[in-house]
């Protein structure tokens, strides 16, 4: 079974941090989502994987990855020179994908559960069940689905009464369920004719949703299954927030760089080799990236500060800090996403910012902040 990775989005909805940088590369507890669903893949036994790119990132993208051997997996580049679909990804990718079974992964992605027992559920479906050209047969597609608030945003799913997959609708007015398409798919080689025989959708695009319908309408078996555990589309600021949140939830605690005898690190704490922790608290569950020196601050929990990083007499909690960064001054920040090579400080006119964040031991100080700056800025609050 090979793979695929769908990388070629824009990360509008992330703007300003993707005006200069892939949303795929942006990091969740210091590692880029990106890099999460290579892994995912590599757990799962696939080891040859496409990932698809766009010209505008692709060259970042590449960089990042290299030739996946640092994953253990082998990657093949597949550009895609305009945003025509999911299911376009899909004709694109057609020479690397060829006749092989394969897992379609979107880049931005993540997934509590994983891939390896969705993946063996349908090796096993597979073997030895004849002919997918009947619903008894052997399934040519699988798809996950996940119970949503708001499945007008998605692409919907129709279950029978039966319990079987009737049809799939892109971001319906009227949903037939609340069943949302989540962004992983298995496919066998009958994908190639849906895609050739679908035409684009309103919006120009050629729909994986109307890929999958034709091959219910073609007799083909299609299996669908609800996910347990959380799913999450860290294509937003708030989610990609909530996304670092329960990946740190999941770590342990490991203190490798130095923390002096008037600092406190508690809980579930990542301080990398080379970082420094001085006359500051740090409250887990957190993670410090080497290189990075915070100062006569109180840290976390659910913070994310990558390598060289500089914070000083600042409070950050629930917050995602990229590479290089300077936060300075700041009483208390929050629920915020600051980019690569940011200088973010408290403005000389506005005075001491103090050290305790919005209400600390002289009584109310300033109101917290939440941003979400760009990378190479300088930001001065009041």
């Amino acid at each position: 079974m090979k793979g695929l990775i769908l990388s070629g989005g824009a990360g509008k909805r992330l703007r300003p941090i993707t005006h200069t940088s892939a949303k795929q590369l942006v990091p969740v507890a210091n590692k880029p989502i990106l890099f999460y669903g290579i892994e995912e893949m590599a757990s799962a036994g696939i080891t040859d994987i496409g990932i698809v790119v766009a010209p505008a990132t692709g060259d970042e993208i590449r960089q990042a990855v290299g030739d996946g051997s640092k994953f253990g997996v082998r990657v093949t580049w597949i550009p895609q020179h305009a945003p025509l679909g999911l299911a376009h990804c899909v004709l694109v990718a057609s020479d690397f994908l060829a006749d092989d079974d394969f897992v379609m992964y979107l880049g931005d992605n993540m997934l509590e559960a994983g891939l390896a027992a969705f993946v063996d559920r349908f090796v096993s479906a597979r073997t030895g069940s004849g002919t997918s050209r009947s619903y008894g047969g052997a399934p040519s597609a699988q798809i996950l689905l996940a119970r949503v608030s708001d499945p007008g945003s998605f692409g919907v799913a129709e279950i029978g009464p039966d319990g079987r997959l009737l049809r799939l609708v892109e971001k319906p007015e009227k949903p037939p369920s609340d069943l949302a398409l989540v962004g992983v798919y298995l496919f066998d080689k009958t994908i190639h004719d849906a895609v050739e025989q679908i035409e684009a959708s309103a919006r120009g695009e050629l729909e994986i949703t109307d890929a999958i319908d034709w091959l219910i309408a073609e007799g083909y078996r299609v299996d669908h299954e609800v996910l347990s555990g959380w799913w999450i589309d860290t294509g937003k600021k708030d989610p990609l927030l909530e996304c670092n949140r329960l990946v740190l939830d999941t770590f342990g605690r490991s203190i490798e760089g130095d923390v002096d005898d008037a600092s406190s690190v508690d809980g579930q704490v990542v301080l990398e080799a080379g970082a420094k922790v001085i006359d500051s608290t740090v409250r887990g569950p957190a993670i410090i990236g080497s290189g990075t020196t915070v100062e006569h601050s109180d840290i976390g929990p659910y913070v994310s500060i990558a390598a060289d990083c500089r914070i000083s007499g600042s409070e950050i909690d629930n917050s995602v800090v990229l590479r290089r960064s300077t936060v300075s001054d700041i009483a208390r920040l929050t629920d915020s996403l600051v980019g690569r090579d940011t200088v973010l400080s408290r403005s000389t006119r506005a005075g001491e910012a103090g050290r305790g964040g919005a209400d600390g031991p002289e009584g109310p100080g300033p109101g917290a902040v939440r941003v979400m700056v760009g990378d190479h800025c300088r930001v001065e609050i009041e």
